[in-house]
C-alpha cells in the first residue's frame, strides 16, 4: 500500500477503483493518457478495493511502468469499501481543483477531463458534470437521471417525464447543448474539489448504488446544479465492474431505501415502502427466488444487512 504527498497543485485528479477488473481499469487508464490534452495537468489515483491477488498483481505490474511519475500513484485498501467511501480513500490522496471519479469499466473516446474543466471554470453554480455515455457499441445510452423520491419511486421516470417534460427531460433523448439534470450518472463524475468537499463527499454508509444521486441531492441543497455536457464521449461497458446477483439487487434495494429516508420526510417513505412491498408480493408468485429481496423489503432495508459489513481483509 503506498501513501504519498505531492505539493504539486494540479488541475484535475482522476480517481478510479479497481475491483478485480484490472484489465479493465489498465484500458481507462490508456485511454486518458491518449485523449487527455498535454495542456491539462493531472494526477491518476487508482484505489484498489481488496481485489483478489492475482487481479492486484496484474494491475501493480502495469502501474510500476509509471513509479518515478509523480502524477500516477496507487493505493490498496485492506478491505472492500465500496464505491463510495474507496473514493473517498481516493480524494485523501489528491491535491487538485477537480476530482473525476471514474467507473473501471469506462474508455474514454474524446478529452473529456479537458472539456469539462473549461465548461466548470467560469461557472461557479454548477458542482458536478458527466459527459455523454456510449455503450460498447457506441449508442448513446442515458447519462442522467432524476432524484429518487417517493414519487419517482411509485409512478416511474416515464410517467414523470410526460407529466412535467420541463422538470424531467427524457434522458433517453440526444442533447447537442448543456442540460441542467438532478443527477449524473455514477460512471464519471466531474466535480470541482471545493464543492465535493464541503458536502462532505460521498456517504460512507452507501456500500454500492445511489450514492451519485445522494451527493447530487446534498450538493443541490446547496445552490449547485448538475449538467450533462454531451460534446464529449465515453463507453461504459456497462455492469462490468460489478456482477449481478441476488446479494447486489438486495444491496440496490438497502442503498434505495437508505437515500428515500435520507432525503425524505416518513410519511412519503412510508407510503412507497407501502406500494413496493405490495408490487413485490405480487410479482412473487412468478419469481419466487426473489423471496429474500421481499423480506428485506419487509424488514425496511437495514443498513446492517449492507454487504459493507461482511467484508474481511484480504490474505
Amino acid at each position: 500500500m503506498i501513501f504519498v504527498y505531492f505539493s504539486i497543485v494540479y488541475q484535475v485528479a482522476i480517481i478510479i477503483i479497481n475491483y478485480n477488473f484490472e484489465e479493465f481499469t489498465i484500458g481507462l487508464i490508456e485511454s486518458i493518457l491518449k485523449y487527455t490534452s498535454k495542456e491539462t495537468s493531472y494526477e491518476i489515483i487508482v484505489v484498489d478495493n481488496a481485489s483478489e491477488v492475482k487481479s492486484y498483481e496484474k494491475l501493480e505490474t502495469y502501474l510500476k511502468q509509471f513509479k518515478d511519475q509523480e502524477h500516477i500513484r496507487w493505493i490498496r485498501s485492506a478491505v472492500n469499501t465500496g464505491f463510495g467511501v474507496g473514493n473517498n480513500l481516493g480524494v485523501e490522496q489528491a491535491n487538485s481543483e477537480y476530482y473525476a471519479f471514474i467507473n473501471s469499466d469506462v474508455i474514454l473516446e474524446s478529452d473529456c477531463l479537458s472539456a469539462m474543466k473549461s465548461f466548470m471554470d467560469n461557472r461557479p453554480e454548477v458542482g458536478v458534470a458527466t459527459s455523454q455515455m456510449l455503450n460498447s457499441g457506441g449508442e448513446i445510452k442515458a447519462c442522467f437521471n432524476h432524484f429518487i423520491s417517493p414519487a419517482y419511486a411509485l409512478f416511474g421516470r416515464s410517467a414523470l417525464q410526460w407529466i412535467n417534460p420541463n422538470k424531467y427531460p427524457n434522458v433517453r433523448k440526444t442533447y447537442k447543448q448543456p442540460l441542467k439534470v438532478e443527477t449524473v450518472a455514477g460512471s464519471f463524475m466531474f466535480f470541482r474539489a471545493s464543492d465535493f468537499n464541503a458536502v462532505g463527499g460521498f456517504d460512507p454508509k452507501i456500500f454500492l448504488y445511489y450514492e451519485e444521486t445522494d451527493i447530487c441531492k446534498r450538493l443541490d441543497k446547496k445552490g449547485k446544479s448538475a449538467y450533462l455536457v454531451p460534446d464529449t464521449t465515453y463507453k461504459h461497458y456497462h455492469g462490468g465492474s460489478t456482477p449481478k446477483s441476488l446479494k447486489i439487487k438486495m444491496e440496490l434495494v438497502i442503498s434505495k431505501y437508505y437515500v428515500l429516508k435520507k432525503h425524505y420526510p416518513l410519511i412519503g417513505f412510508y407510503l412507497f415502502w407501502g406500494v413496493d412491498l405490495i408490487s413485490s408480493l405480487v410479482k412473487l408468485p412468478l419469481k419466487p427466488k426473489m423471496w429474500p429481496v421481499f423480506y428485506l423489503k419487509l424488514l425496511q432495508a437495514p443498513l446492517h444487512l449492507s454487504l459493507k459489513n461482511q467484508q474481511k481483509k484480504y490474505q
